[in-house]
């Protein structure tokens, strides 16, 4: 039976096909049988965003940021921090947009084209002649991740969206009593009077007895870990990997030579001299005519006396920059001058005088006066010069090809890394105390986190295998192996003793510190007559913190200052406590009118964000904007 079904194959598959497309016909397709329902995240105005949404939102943007930050770290992009602002992002977006609907806030064509003619990026990659070099824009919205599809509709986007904003940023204004009231309770000072309570200052009284000490060292194991550390072998394949095994043919280099001498040894420059006669582009079609025909004129008269041309530039022309000088422009090369008389320049022979040229700027007679050809290199002088560039060149092409090679090879080569580096000629790298996140001086492939988190896979720690090829930077592939590996441990109490007693000292030391410095600060609050040891007053602000820690500043720029003077104790931790007297208001020292209209600028910027943030809210209410996943948590 199965042979004859595969000698009519074809016929049983016409046959099925008869069967099978009717019942969808009559029937329908559910969608459900090709996909899944997305699960909904959030809703706008009735709107949902699914999972999928969500997903594929966060790999553009995820995509976005790769092209624009090569090394950035892939386990950074992937966070749940990054992918919730990634949804917050897009029910925003879903909210501006469903306003700016609402209000009838579109963006016409003309505006859109108009806005992106004002991006400098874009207006640099006008050609001479007003046209847009499309490879270039292209290439440039590329690098954003985007097509010119998709930057337009982000930029009709924005510019909808500011329409919606613009009110509420545009009226938000600030007056100078309320900024100066402000501004002064932000920068006023406090004049002070501390003690410190250094926990150094106690330690010869702190007793650490041996049994006190183990019994600290058993209470706080936390304190003894020794992280998880390995010893590592690796090899990086790198474009200087892949040149050293390039070595360019002599027939290469010398078409390459050829075809690069005039790059290599400079530009030609040439000198010209010329008559203008003006006429603006915005000029009436009567007044061209006019120049034209005295440029004729003019033509005519030097062709017949090429002697007298800078006679005639003198008296007939209308550049004032050179018609004093006989129309001499001096030397020019390439790209200095408007296209049709840099072309008309470069087709002239040393004293060929040019028919009338027209320009922007009107019409030209042109004289070359000279031309300055560079010397030509010969090729053996510019070899190493041409070596070096055809091997970068050569490199850039190869590595996609060798990187392909190198990745296989890793693959089959599981566990000999050794033959890797000895098949593409790369130096075998050691490392020993590895850790997973990287050394403060880690260099290379040990600086990157995906490479560590690929090394401390459990394949590889058990295993000790060969990692895969892991890009580690720009053109950089890393594959390394585990050789000796130490899991995390509490370290033996034998090996920790002097770690615990600096620490079982220093702990006691900052606690009777603390403890001092509470009954000191209980008994002046109680009799402030009875202060010892305070030192000399200073003014502290925030301007102005002379050096004392951050924890004392704000405790005492948020001391009750009703009844003067007040007292506030600061935990330093490990380094002591302070007890500081907060004797009187320092009011900030007046400010010139730059300075008050500048504070001024900043205040009404900031207060008009918050505006902003509340109109925002109002419209996550007016539209029923929800997000249905929990926000994760700060330590995720």
């Amino acid at each position: 039976m199965f042979e004859a079904i595969r000698k009519h194959s074809k016929i049983v598959m016409f046959l099925l096909v008869l069967l099978i497309v009717p019942s969808f016909i009559l029937v329908g397709v559910n969608q459900n049988y090709f996909t899944e329902k997305s699960p909904v995240v959030a809703r706008v105005n009735g709107k949902d965003i699914t999972q999928a949404d969500w997903d594929a939102a966060h790999r553009q943007a995820s995509d976005t940021m790769r092209a624009q930050n090569p090394g950035i770290d892939s386990k950074l992009l992937d966070s749940p921090k990054l992918k919730y602002e990634t949804l917050e992002r897009i029910v925003r977006d879903h909210v501006y947009e469903t306003a700016a609907r609402d209000m009838h806030l579109a963006t016409t064509d003309v505006r859109l084209a108009r806005e992106l003619q004002n991006i400098p990026q874009i207006a640099a990659l006008r050609k001479p002649d007003g046209t847009l070099d499309a490879e270039g824009y292209r290439a440039l919205v590329g690098s954003q991740g985007l097509t010119p599809e998709g930057f337009e509709n982000r930029v009709r986007f924005d510019l909808s969206v500011n329409q919606v904003m613009g009110g509420v940023l545009a009226s938000s204004f600030s007056t100078s009593p309320e900024v100066k009231l402000a501004m002064d309770a932000v920068w006023q000072g406090r004049e002070i009077q501390i003690a410190r309570f250094d926990a150094s200052n106690y330690t010869s009284k702190v007793t650490a007895g041996e049994a006190d000490v183990e019994a600290f060292y058993k209470a706080n194991p936390a304190r003894f870990q020794q992280t998880e550390q390995a010893s590592v072998e690796y090899v990086v394949l790198d474009l200087d990997a892949v040149k050293a095994t390039i070595t360019p043919n002599e027939d290469d280099l010398r078409t390459y030579y050829k075809e690069n001498l005039e790059r290599l040894s400079g530009k030609e420059e040439r000198r010209a001299s010329h008559i203008l006669i003006s006429a603006s582009k915005d000029a009436s079609a009567g007044d061209r005519e006019k120049a034209k025909a005295k440029a004729d004129a003019i033509l005519a008269e030097v062709r017949k006396n090429p002697a007298s041309f800078a006679d005639v530039a003198k008296k007939e022309s209308q550049d004032p920059g050179s018609a004093p000088s006989g129309g001499d422009l001096g030397f020019f090369t390439r790209g200095s001058m408007v296209k049709p008389f840099e072309e008309a320049a470069y087709s002239l022979k040393k004293g060929d005088i040019s028919d009338v040229v027209q320009s922007d700027f009107g019409y030209h007679i042109i004289l070359l006066t000279d031309v300055k050809t560079p010397p030509r290199p010969p090729f053996e002088e510019l070899r190493p010069k041409l070596e070096t560039e055809m091997k970068e060149q050569l490199a850039q092409r190869k590595f996609a090809e060798v990187a392909e090679t190198f990745s296989n090879t890793v693959y089959e080569e599981a566990d000999n890394l050794k033959a890797v580096a000895e098949k593409f000629k790369l130096k075998l790298n050691t490392a020993d105390h590895v850790t997973r996140t990287p050394a403060l001086d880690a260099k290379g492939a040990l600086a990157n986190q995906r490479f560590l988190e690929t090394l401390f896979s459990a394949d590889s720690i058990q295993n000790k295998r060969t990692t895969e090829a892991v890009e580690v930077g720009n053109s950089m592939l890393a594959a390394g192996r585990i050789v000796n590996y130490t899991p995390a441990m509490t370290v033996p109490w034998e090996q920790s003793k002097d770690k615990a007693k600096t620490l079982f000292i220093a702990d006691k030391a900052a606690e009777l510190a603390r403890k001092d410095g509470e009954e000191k600060l209980n008994a002046w609050k109680a009799a402030p007559a009875s202060a010892t040891g305070l030192a000399a007053p200073i003014t502290l602000s925030r301007e102005q913190a002379h050096e004392q820690p951050r924890a004392v500043v704000d405790a005492v720029l948020a001391a009750p200052i009703d009844n003067l003077p007040s007292w506030v104790g600061v935990n330093l931790g490990a380094t002591g406590y302070v007890v500081a007297k907060v004797q009187k208001i320092v009011p900030r020292a007046p400010q010139d009118a730059a300075t008050s209209q500048k504070e001024q600028q900043q205040y009404t910027q900031v207060w008009s964000s918050v505006e902003a943030l509340a109109y925002f809210d109002l419209l996550k209410q007016h539209y029923k904007a929800e997000i249905k996943v929990p926000r994760p948590s700060a330590d995720e």
